[in-house]
């Protein structure tokens, strides 16, 4: 039979192995105090904390926001993966390969015509998807920084993934532009009687041709949105100092601060875009009409100026489109592409017309640059166009693209 102590002792050696057991810690031994688990043991290995590489894909071969992530340097100090702080802050990493990848889909010559926010859910303003264009990052505001007119770039990026990944919503179809927004009944009469679901419409810009626009206000925006239209937005500012349009000379560019006007009149355009109720999200199109961008000096200028205006877009979360000839702005957007240069557009609208519609054939586009859903055709021009019995002189477009998105 035990003695007293002996039994006492037992007792005490029970508690310690339940209370161990009970703590997740290991069985001690015989007499000792049971340690419990510090937090290096309470954390299973693997389990991917902040900071670790993920193993996905580059956001700008997927078309994807990633959040900036952290290395460890052999003293195991975490160094950030974001840009310095030479770079706006809100500038995504810039890509390290053209295209890690491969080929975009690419979407067939003949849309839809349809309005989707798939795949998926589109995300919310707090979701890290919801951050500018990964595959488009921002140009620096020093104009020395790389990537600025005249400074060699970085790595060409092709300015590819989905931008319904980061909140856009993509129009297939065929879509008609006018210079004067139609009256809603118009509107009304072309709905399913002619070939179109969107229209591009002039909301900005001190270069508007028809700056009093008579129908187009927030209750125009909700009557035809409802009618089933989905919108183009075109903001046409400021033109390049060498565009060719005589009536467009007098809303040239000046070329002291470039990059700062295209930055104010970017937040101008996307002011009128929020005055109609388009939501972030939405697509603006910067107008810029032909120019000789063969001057160097010009193209320079224009370049940074749509830099800036792509910059101050983006950052308050709208998507940057660019409109232009095929032969000119579109010709000199994918030169600056190749050569490695930032702060391009989300979106292409090239106008080449009397040709077949097609968003993949324009022989001044890279085939794998903007893509998939970043592209229109303009390839008519100047026609009237009667259904319903109304009539309207508009262009034809080819859409693949993404367009505004109505509160």
């Amino acid at each position: 039979m035990a003695t007293k102590n002996q039994m006492i002792r037992r007792a005490v050696l029970l508690s310690a192995a339940l209370a161990t057991m009970a703590t997740g810690g290991v069985m001690p031994a015989s007499g000792a105090e049971p340690t419990p688990p510090g937090p290096t043991t309470a954390r299973p290995s693997g389990s991917g904390q902040p900071g670790e590489p993920s193993g996905a894909s580059s956001g700008a071969s997927s078309g994807k926001e990633t959040a900036p992530q952290q290395s460890t340097t052999p003293s195991g100090q975490a160094t950030p993966g974001a840009p310095d702080s030479s770079s706006s802050s809100t500038t995504p990493t810039p890509p390290t390969t053209p295209d890690s990848s491969g080929s975009p889909s690419t979407p067939p010559d003949a849309p839809s015509g349809t309005a989707s926010d798939a795949p998926g859910t589109p995300p919310s303003p707090s979701d890290p998807r919801a951050l500018p264009d990964p595959a488009a990052p921002d140009a620096p505001l020093d104009p020395r920084a790389p990537g600025a007119p005249g400074v060699p770039g970085g790595p060409p990026s092709l300015v590819t993934g989905d931008p319904r990944d980061f909140g856009a919503q993509i129009f297939r179809g065929n879509a008609f532009d006018t210079c004067q927004a139609p009256s809603v009944s118009t509107m009304r009469a072309w709905k399913g009687a002619s070939p179109f679901g969107a229209v591009g419409v002039y909301i900005g810009g001190r270069g508007r041709a028809c700056p009093k626009q008579k129908h187009l206000s927030p209750a125009w925006v909700a009557a035809v949105h409802k009618q089933g239209w989905k919108l183009l937005p075109v903001y046409v500012g400021s033109q390049s100092p060498c565009v060719i349009a005589k009536n467009k000379r007098k809303v040239r560019m000046s070329g002291k601060d470039p990059y700062g006007q295209g930055r104010r009149e970017g937040q101008d355009a996307v002011r009128q875009a929020r005055k109609l109720g388009m939501a972030q999200h939405s697509a603006v199109y910067l107008d810029m009409e032909a120019y000789r961008y063969k001057n160097k000096k010009c193209a320079d200028t224009t370049l940074r100026f749509v830099q800036g205006w792509n910059s101050a877009v983006r950052a308050q979360g709208y998507v940057a489109g660019f409109y232009s000839s095929a032969n000119s702005g579109i010709a000199h957007l994918e030169k600056a592409r190749a050569a490695g240069a930032r702060g391009l557009p989300t979106a292409v609208w090239f106008a080449r017309w009397r040709v077949r519609p097609s968003v993949n054939g324009e022989r001044n586009l890279n085939p794998k640059a903007w893509q998939p859903h970043r592209r229109i055709h303009q390839h008519t021009g100047n026609k009237k166009r009667t259904y319903g019995g109304r009539t309207v002189s508009v262009d034809h477009n080819l859409v693949d693209a993404p367009v505004a998105i109505i509160k």
